[in-house]
């Protein structure tokens, strides 16, 4: 085995976002920049003696290509044998999956998740450490310190290996194992719910539809929903994963997914609808002419969380992103659990999971999850939903949800989102906001409410002690009503600005008003706090969930 040490220069540009390293195909393209970023991960994790990594993506444009790559610098770097999905393929949690059961020592994922691929479009990488999570920030600042120190890279030169095929062979010194993408993932899956009680449900009168979006989890619904659970043909749609996911933005909301919405809100509708993302870590739930919030459906999963074997005897905690709703805090104090708020990043759920703290998670972001991998699982909350609906027999998914509010209350919420805004705007923006607040001592009225605080949300785990700032600012009112303004770190052009609006409701006569209305005045709020239409020229958002 020939190892060559290539020399290269540094990119400045290479700092990790909130789910990796994103940007569009042709930079990834670049002389060097992949290599760059995949040998200064190898710099920082270091590749100890006799270990197994993981490989896989969500399919896109540059996927293959990537993975090739990827396999000759294993090589080059020492590590001793590498697990790569079939065709390349590999959700994201089926990636944590794998490197939790073969006890790898992490994993290249190769995704840019919910966001646009073809040739012109994005692409994405990232490090998963061996507890089958994303790196932690401490990894993570220094992969982007070693980018910025970069004069070499080392790789092997050797032909391309066949991905379609199940076996292994070798590339220089490392074993590389084609294995199948879906045995491992679909194994889990049905160690944790009851498939017998779903296969009944899938058996009756009850219809379904699951959207794969051309994206990863179509060989997964097709495997699990299908051929496991008896479900019938064709209820998995637009299930071939694509390289541009069919031309469509694979974000599974009521705007980018509206083949699903259309089904749903349609004559003669399923009784239940799902869709999944890019990398299959992400899902949207709907019933018939009803959408479920994400953060609602966080909240849900927890209260019902003892008709699902795997959580039965009881949850330890729960978790959520600061700018999820609080309705699962409800939850979590009837049921006399801890329930704790990060930042956004499925990162910082890890550590909690690891010391026993929190059993279930999840994001605003159409993410939910649980401490059966380190990621957060699409399909795994669809198939939770799917276990509800068959323990709660003929009961509908807005049932559940209205039957939900009326013992909680309604956590009124939605997030309006400003795609592409040009990042100096973005910027002005949230300054806007601070100097709002801080050009006055006394907190004012807003939305005829008084503001009890505002403040740039920061965190400190309790578990490793470390500090986490600036990741959003927060408006908070002395009746429980909030509005939070943050910029997302998942796009690759421009600034994506995220408003987050969230009020309580208790009168059940009120529940089933449209959010919009019922926040309007927060909307109106948030528009005078921040200046956004007059700074961005944006009057609507581009997405409202």
């Amino acid at each position: 085995m020939t190892i060559r040490i290539q020399p290269t220069t540094p990119f400045n540009d290479q700092k990790p976002g909130t789910s990796g390293l994103r940007k569009k195909v042709k930079v990834f393209q670049e002389p060097g920049y992949l290599e760059n970023f995949v040998q200064a991960c190898f710099d920082v994790v270091g590749v100890p003696s006799g270990q197994t990594l993981v490989v896989g993506g969500d399919g896109r444009f540059f996927n293959d290509c990537a993975i090739q790559t990827i396999l000759k610098m294993a090589a080059a770097n020492g590590v001793t044998k590498v697990l790569v999905g079939q065709h390349g393929i590999l959700s994201t949690p089926a990636t944590s999956c794998v490197i939790r059961k073969y006890q790898a020592m992490g994993g290249f994922i190769l995704s840019a998740s919910h966001n646009p691929a073809g040739p012109d479009e994005d692409f994405g990488i990232k490090y998963n450490v061996s507890n089958g999570g994303p790196a932690p920030e401490g990894v993570t600042n220094a992969v982007f310190a070693q980018t910025l120190a970069m004069d070499h890279y080392k790789i092997v030169d050797s032909a391309d290996i066949d991905l379609s095929v199940i076996g292994e062979t070798q590339v220089g010194d490392m074993l590389v194992s084609i294995i199948d993408s879906v045995a491992d993932y679909a194994e889990l899956m049905q160690s944790l719910f009851d498939f017998s009680a779903i296969r009944q449900l899938l058996s009756s009168e009850f219809r379904m539809v699951f959207d794969a979006m051309h994206a990863v989890t179509g060989p997964y619904a097709k495997v699990i929903l299908e051929e496991m659970l008896g479900a019938p043909q064709g209820t998995v749609i637009n299930g071939i994963p694509l390289s541009d996911f069919g031309g469509g933005h694979p974000d599974p909301n009521l705007t980018y997914a509206d083949a699903l919405v259309e089904i749903m809100y349609g004559d003669n509708a399923p009784d239940f609808g799902a869709a999944s993302d890019g990398d299959g870590d992400r899902n949207m739930i709907l019933g018939n002419h009803f959408f479920v919030n994400p953060s609602d459906s966080l909240a849900l999963i927890a209260a019902n969380a003892h008709f699902v074997p795997a959580y039965a005897k009881g949850l330890t905690g729960v978790a959520r992103s600061m700018p999820t709703s609080g309705a699962v805090d409800r939850v979590a104090e009837a049921m006399g659990i801890d329930c704790y708020e990060t930042p956004t990043g499925w990162k910082f759920f890890g550590n909690l999971m690891d010391a026993g703290k929190v059993v279930l998670c999840g994001e605003e972001s159409f993410g939910t999850g649980s401490n059966h991998v380190r990621e957060k699982d699409g399909l795994w909350a669809v198939l939770f939903w799917l276990n509800v609906l068959a323990a709660r027999k003929g009961e509908s998914v807005e049932s559940i949800v209205l039957h939900h509010w009326q013992q909680y209350g309604r956590n009124v919420y939605s997030r309006h989102d400003y795609e592409g805004v040009d990042a100096t705007a973005a910027a002005q923006v949230m300054d806007h906001v601070r100097s709002y607040f801080e050009r006055d001592l006394q907190m004012p009225r807003l939305a005829n409410r008084l503001v009890s605080l505002w403040d740039d949300f920061a965190y400190s785990d309790p578990v490793d002690g470390s500090e986490t700032t600036g990741q959003g600012l927060r408006v908070l009112f002395e009746d429980g009503s909030r509005i939070v303004f943050r910029l997302s770190g998942t796009g690759t052009q421009g600034a994506t600005i995220r408003i987050y609006l969230e009020s309580f409701e208790a009168d059940s006569a009120k529940h089933c008003i449209d959010a919009q209305i019922l926040l309007a005045d927060l909307i109106a709020a948030s528009h005078e706090i921040s200046n956004l239409p007059q700074l961005t020229g944006r009057d609507e958002p581009t997405v409202i969930t």
